[in-house]
């Protein structure tokens, strides 16, 4: 794993003039080099893509649901290859690793499926009204144009996955990027669609750094731009080009709603064992693990001994043991952060009840209750194994506080009322609600995302297609209808 990895130009391998080490966050060891392009051939990459985009969104669909199925196809027959490689350029544990590989499996097999019935068209009759008479409009989809695509550290294979997959599902030439500390992963998928016979230039993967994003952003070539990570960089990309069509994948501080009627000793128990794990799982690196509980006082003592208990039973260490829950975070700099907002906590009086320790990159799943409203804790995504605990007194108050954030991206209600789940659907300001189970749940063909700060559009590969597509009606004039 430690040799140099050519990056993907216009669908070949290149190589540039600068390389980047790519480091375990577990043991600091060198896993790989990317080969880092230069600013030519980031330009040749981008006018390859524009100027192939009518041939590719020409391209007939079983060319390219034959090439998404190929590629779904080939991550099947090197899973374990490509987990290892996860968790050694991320820190994820194995288990997870290979049920992200799996993940992707998914995606690319969904937009093959997608790509053979998209855009069939709808015939609409106009004659509904007089001056309609002998009209049929007839409406499609078409694409945008090229899509920039920036894809985070967190799942460094499945949300290249969900960037890539999409755009050639539609015929869209796309652009590339992956994180720089973890491109590995991203450019395996280049290996994979190298195999196909997709159009020269539909495609490229560009392990550029974080400097260089704003030239892309800017450049008018590049009209679609999908984006996931902080809300910070995602809504200063939409500032920049407001004429641009951009959707973002942000962050959260996920709530996990228990309310009364959920009261026996198995819903409690299955409720602390989901929370404990989906706060921790993936080192709480994800934009849906659980960092808030929020219990009805008439469960709240009953439940919070048995999150300590499931928490405790997590298991830490190396990243490469399938019996490892929990690993590092991506890099010591991230579990500082981490520490420095529960120390901050701590001091302004929540109540540390399990963890708060750190070791190098890798931080203790911890466990606070009473967190103050004021503190960064509260108020911002962790992004670690931090978990906080609130007791509320009914479901209004429940709703109130999963509200009180300016995220809102996924909710999970634990209750077995299905009128509580409605209301909960219909009070909750977030892109989607789980009922019966944490807000961490996501299917990869379900519509992602979220609201106020957490982002604007929706993935999910079918919903992706349509974000990087647009309408275009045909009207028939004379018809005999």
């Amino acid at each position: 794993m430690t040799s140099t990895h050519a990056f993907w130009l216009a669908g070949r391998q290149a190589t540039g003039e600068d390389t980047l080490d790519v480091t375990s966050p577990w043991d600091g060891r060198l896993v790989g080099t990317a080969s880092v392009p230069t600013d030519a051939q980031v330009e040749e990459a981008v006018a390859a893509a524009h100027a192939v985009r009518d041939e590719f969104a020409a391209t007939p669909a079983h060319v390219r649901a034959a090439a998404l199925d190929h590629v779904s196809r080939r991550l099947v027959e090197r899973t374990e290859e490509i987990a290892q490689l996860i968790t050694a350029e991320n820190g994820k544990p194995i288990k997870w690793a290979r049920g992200e590989v799996g993940r992707a499996v998914s995606v690319f097999r969904f937009a093959a499926e997608e790509a053979r019935r998209y855009n069939g068209g709808e015939a609409q009759r106009l004659d509904t009204d007089a001056g309609g008479a002998g009209r049929l409009a007839l409406t499609r989809r078409f694409p945008r144009g090229t899509v920039l695509g920036i894809a985070p550290f967190n799942f460094p294979l499945n949300l290249c996955a969900h960037k890539l997959a999409p755009a050639i599902a539609v015929g869209a030439p796309i652009i590339l990027k992956p994180a720089p500390a973890t491109p590995l992963s991203g450019l395996i998928l280049g290996e994979l669609l190298a195999e196909t016979e997709l159009p020269a230039g539909s495609w490229s993967i560009l392990p550029v750094g974080n400097d260089r994003m704003p030239a892309l952003v800017q450049d008018e070539r590049l009209p679609v731009i999908s984006f996931t990570g902080s809300d910070k960089v995602g809504f200063a990309i939409m500032d920049s080009v407001p004429r641009k069509h951009i959707t973002l994948e942000l962050g959260g501080n996920g709530a996990a709603v228990v309310l009364a009627d959920y009261a026996s000793e198995k819903d409690l128990d299955w409720a602390a064992t989901r929370i404990a794990t989906f706060s921790n799982y993936q080192g709480g690196q994800s934009c849906i693990s659980v960092q808030r509980v929020i219990a009805d006082t008439s469960v709240y003592e009953r439940l919070v001994p048995k999150i300590v208990e499931a928490v405790a039973k997590q298991g830490t260490g190396d990243p490469t043991d399938a019996g490892t829950d929990v690993g590092p975070l991506v890099s010591e700099d991230a579990a500082r952060r981490v520490e420095s907002w529960v120390d901050e906590a701590v001091k302004a009086g929540a109540k540390l009840l399990a963890g708060g320790t750190r070791d190098g990159a890798s931080y203790a799943p911890t466990v606070l209750a009473d967190v103050p409203a004021d503190t960064t804790l509260a108020c911002e995504e962790v992004f670690g194994p931090v978990l906080s605990l609130t007791k509320v007194d009914g479901e209004a108050e429940a709703f109130a506080a999963v509200n009180d954030s300016k995220y809102g991206l996924q909710a999970g209600v634990f209750t077995h009322d299905v009128q509580a789940a409605f209301r909960a659907h219909s009070a909750l300001e977030v892109g989607g609600v789980i009922v019966g189970d944490v807000p961490s749940y996501r299917a990869d063909q379900m519509p992602y995302g979220g609201a106020k700060q957490s982002g604007v559009g929706r993935e999910g590969v079918r919903f992706a297609m349509e974000d990087y597509t647009y309408e275009r009606v045909m009207v028939f004039t004379g018809l005999a209808l």
